[in-house]
């Protein structure tokens, strides 16, 4: 199991620690260094400044999301990216839910998820390929345009910039069951929000056919420190957010995915905490439980044993969020 650097996106403005945490982890041996969006920074810029910092620490974003960018503008980030930092790049998408896609891209939420997802990659992919110009007659991706409203001028065109790998790898973040299936048959890997090494089974049936290479590269908070329970707080922090606030009442895929790994009545429960503007019950009614499966917290010794667990499972890469050098030093030194 490879280590990763998940570094998520900035808060109210760039976050001084950023580039020194990758320039330790590459030191340190960590094979990746990832970036995220949400409403605020981009993915592939900060990505690029990393790139120009490190040499050896393979670039990873987890994920940039689909509705910010047409699949041809996602694969021109992707193999320039590639290019400038010498065939590190990885490219995580991922399609985001109905509350970001409408409500900051001012687009349309695809009626049909797994088309929508399988037609970008589609796209990408022929890009990098550059076997012949880019064609699809897709339900949501149509190459040349051939709308009503469009001039009919439109013609196929192959990049001009010969990518550095065709191959380049591709990974999905994907929480519905049939989105992961999916996944397994289109991407080089899967990007799993929360992943709890003592419920795989969860996951089981959707993993079926992986194919060997296939990464499978979940994120966990990390952080060395004697008191569990306040280490567990920014997990728990996060999971009320993205529970409670990351989607509507009615459809939101992180409260569906914690209910599928047992946590149903928790779920609602945040949700409705969080609906009703009581942010902070919201965090606190977040199970410690929960939030210590999906995370590896506590002092040196107990998260030994517990990444022993995450070893022993399918997961490839574990990509840490982690808030000092201290704590990727020691999983480091565990990993080894």
């Amino acid at each position: 199991m490879r280590l990763g650097l998940a570094l998520g996106y900035w808060g109210r403005g760039p976050d001084p620690s950023h580039l020194a945490l990758a320039r330790e982890a590459e030191r340190l041996g960590y094979h990746s260094v990832w970036t995220a969006e949400a409403w605020g920074s981009d993915a592939f810029t900060a990505l690029t400044w990393i790139a120009a910092h490190t040499s050896r620490i393979r670039l990873g974003t987890a994920v940039a999301q689909m509705a910010a960018r047409t699949p041809t503008a996602t694969a021109m980030h992707a193999l320039t990216l590639d290019h400038l930092s010498d065939g590190r790049m990885m490219l995580g998408l991922g399609l985001s839910g109905p509350q970001v896609v409408e409500g900051w891209y001012g687009r349309p939420f695809p009626g049909s998820p797994l088309t929508a997802t399988r037609e970008y990659v589609d796209v990408i992919r022929q890009v990098l390929a550059r076997e012949r110009p880019v064609q699809l007659s897709g339900r949501f991706h149509t190459h040349p345009y051939a709308g009503d409203d469009g001039t009919g001028t439109g013609k196929p065109l192959k990049a001009i910039t010969h990518p550095l790998r065709a191959d380049l790898p591709l990974l999905l973040g994907a929480e519905g069951p049939k989105n992961i299936a999916q996944t397994t048959r289109i991407a080089d890997g899967w990007l799993p929000l929360y992943w709890s090494p003592l419920r795989t089974d969860v996951y089981a049936a959707s993993l079926a056919d992986v194919r060997d290479g296939f990464m499978i590269a979940p994120m966990a908070r990390a952080r060395v420190c004697d008191d569990i329970a306040e280490g567990l707080l920014p997990v728990k922090a996060m999971l009320g957010f993205y529970i409670g606030g990351m989607g509507h009442a009615t459809r939101n895929f992180h409260a569906d995915l914690m209910a599928r790994m047992g946590y149903e009545a928790e779920a609602r429960r945040i949700q409705e905490l969080f609906l009703a503007g009581r942010k902070q019950e919201a965090v606190l009614a977040v199970p410690d439980a929960f939030a210590d499966e999906i995370s590896l917290v506590g002092p040196r010794e107990r998260i030994a044993e517990r990444l022993e667990l995450w070893r022993k499972g399918p997961v490839t890469d574990l990509l840490v969020t982690a808030p000092d050098p201290d704590t990727l030093r020691v999983l480091a030194e565990l990993n080894s």
